[in-house]
């Protein structure tokens, strides 16, 4: 693993790397910058209980949830070929889990040093652009860091938020109702097929399709998913979240709930505070791993840098 060129990853440091790819940009989220925030409602499954003991995912709820696309710029047309993310707040008072979520299985980073040293190959220079030499040498030496863009690169285009499959790449420890912990690794799949686009249909898109679509579709009672708990097996890599589990499409999965988009609310409401990973109620655990520590540092370092 290469080490950052300029010393210490810290999650400031990754925060500023993550802007200054972007161009700094001012008053947005550090990553996924462009996004709309909605309200729902959850519903848990019978099972949910045999997963976790946590009332968030065992207990009916209110939803606020934020639909995004990746990067940290927030003009970015929704056909380009990055990812996309959905985060949740499920439960209330003591009982609140925020969720983080995105499309694809995959961190493109196993450490914030590995982290931070992706993001400064990748600083644009003079003429706006990466150093594209820079960024193969880094790529090279550092070949997991490939897994999240390659499984992105190896899928067709999102045509909607509410037609996407969502993974939350940590593998966090969930405490049963019966007091057993095991991992498990989240997965929100809408309820119906995933929804894409060919590259013809995406020329002829606008910048914000994904907006019209999502409203187009909260009309109708058209976005509703399956909240989905998918099981460890002895020996699953859950300190390195560049990397899947084995046979992960083919995990036995329990549906903890099921979450049903009901409306948009202002961004204020999603922009006033954060989706933060470190909010996990009783029964979910913080995953164990490098990525997850840092980010519930970053995430509020984000938050006052755009205040």
């Amino acid at each position: 693993m290469s080490e950052s060129p300029n010393g210490v990853a810290t999650p400031a440091s990754i925060v500023d790397a993550l802007k200054t790819v972007a161009g700094n940009p001012p008053k947005v989220r550090a990553s996924f910058a462009k996004g709309w925030c909605v309200r729902g409602t959850y519903t848990p499954s019978d099972r949910a209980g045999d997963v976790t003991r946590s009332q968030s995912f065992t207990r009916p709820s209110r939803v606020l949830a934020r639909f995004s696309v990746g990067g940290g710029n927030p003009d970015v047309a929704d056909t380009n070929r990055v990812l996309r993310g959905f985060s949740f707040r499920l439960g209330d008072g003591d009982h609140r889990s925020d969720i983080l979520t995105e499309s694809a299985p995959v961190h493109f980073a196993r450490t914030p040093e590995q982290m931070l040293a992706f993001l400064e190959a990748r600083i644009p220079g003079p003429d706006g652009r990466p150093d594209e030499a820079k960024v193969a040498a880094f790529s090279a030496a550092n070949p997991e860091t490939l897994n999240q863009a390659n499984y992105v690169a190896a899928r067709p285009l999102p045509a909607s938020f509410a037609g996407t499959t969502y993974w939350g790449v940590h593998a966090f420890p969930a405490t049963s109702a019966r007091g057993e912990t095991r991992f498990v690794k989240f997965k929100v799949a809408p309820v119906g097929d995933d929804v894409t686009l060919t590259e013809q249909e995406a020329e002829t898109k606008p910048a914000d399709f994904l907006h019209v679509d999502l409203n187009t579709r909260i009309g109708t009672g058209d976005v509703r998913f399956n909240v989905m708990a998918l099981l460890d097996r002895p020996g699953d890599p859950v300190m390195d979240v560049t990397i899947r589990w084995p046979d992960e499409d083919s995990r036995e999965e329990v549906r903890l709930g099921t979450i049903v988009i009901t409306g948009f609310e202002p961004n204020q409401a999603c922009d006033a505070s954060i989706f933060n990973p470190a909010n996990l109620a009783d029964g979910i655990g913080h995953p164990p791993d490098e990525i997850f520590a840092a980010r519930r540092t970053a995430y509020a370092i984000s938050l006052a840098k755009r205040r």
